[in-house]
């Protein structure tokens, strides 16, 4: 794994975690940290021992949206360089989307703009009730474009309407009851919650995780409902037939635990 000059990557046992770390400008994203997101993942992709990703940010905050100085470069772009630039955006989110590797996002402090579609993107969010979130991008004039994919995703329309076009601040609780955050909980609260999930996660074969993760993405993007009766179907003959199904299905025969469990 390279070095970063925005971001951490740490690896213990089988567990990945990317922060984010631009503290003192509360992890603001410019174009450097979007591109070392974009090529930390990419490495994540072919790392065959990583079991989970983890997103989180060093600081008092996950992510404050978009670096000041990055906005003011953006404000003289024409309409090419402001597309090249928002192409660029999009991928770091969708290199999230498509991780192979169950993501969560672990979210403190503030999720403000741009943030909100790292965390979008991710399979798990997990907040403190006293994160203050927020789509401010209408109150500069502009929409929260390139993130609305995975945000609408996750809360549906009329979710995104009342939250994208108010630009209104809520904390933690609320984006649980919009569904961007899977669970609020209370700071001293959440890395014991954090520990459970991963603890479950590791007690599930990891290509079958990925095989999920695959299974959802192609039902929601790729295939017509008849398309997916068969696509379905496949995926299932060829899991049970091969050998993590088969050791799984052992192991449940001869109680105990499967291989691939870490304690």
């Amino acid at each position: 794994m390279k070095k970063y000059e925005t971001i951490e990557f740490e690896l213990k046992e089988s567990i990945g975690t990317i922060w984010l770390n631009r503290p003192d400008v509360r992890n603001a994203l410019n174009e450097k940290m979007i591109s070392e997101i974009i090529d930390c993942f990419d490495e994540i992709n072919d790392m065959q021992d990583l079991r989970i990703v983890i997103l989180r940010g060093r600081g008092k905050s996950f992510c404050a949206g978009a670096d000041l100085n990055y906005m003011k470069g953006i404000a003289k772009f024409g309409f090419d360089e402001n597309y090249e630039d928002s192409k660029k955006l999009a991928k770091c989110f969708n290199v999230i989307y498509r991780c192979p590797k169950p993501t969560i996002a672990v979210v403190h402090g503030a999720a403000i703009g741009g943030a909100n579609g790292l965390l979008a993107a991710c399979d798990f969010v997990y907040c403190t009730d006293d994160t203050k979130f927020a789509f401010s991008e209408v109150k500069l004039g502009i929409a929260p474009a390139t993130i609305s994919l995975y945000v609408i995703k996750r809360i549906g329309e009329y979710g995104s309407r009342d939250l994208m076009i108010t630009g209104r601040v809520f904390t933690g609780k609320e984006a649980e009851w919009y569904r961007l955050a899977n669970k609020s909980l209370p700071t001293e609260e959440l890395e014991n919650y954090l520990n459970e999930i991963i603890k479950s996660l590791l007690s599930s074969g990891p290509e079958a995780i990925t095989a999920c993760k695959k299974l959802i993405y192609n039902i929601c993007n790729n295939m017509d409902f008849e398309q997916a009766i068969d696509y379905t179907c496949k995926t299932i003959a060829e899991l049970r037939a091969s050998g993590e199904g088969q050791e799984g299905m052992a192991s449940f025969l001869e109680k105990r635990s499967p291989r691939w469990v870490i304690e």
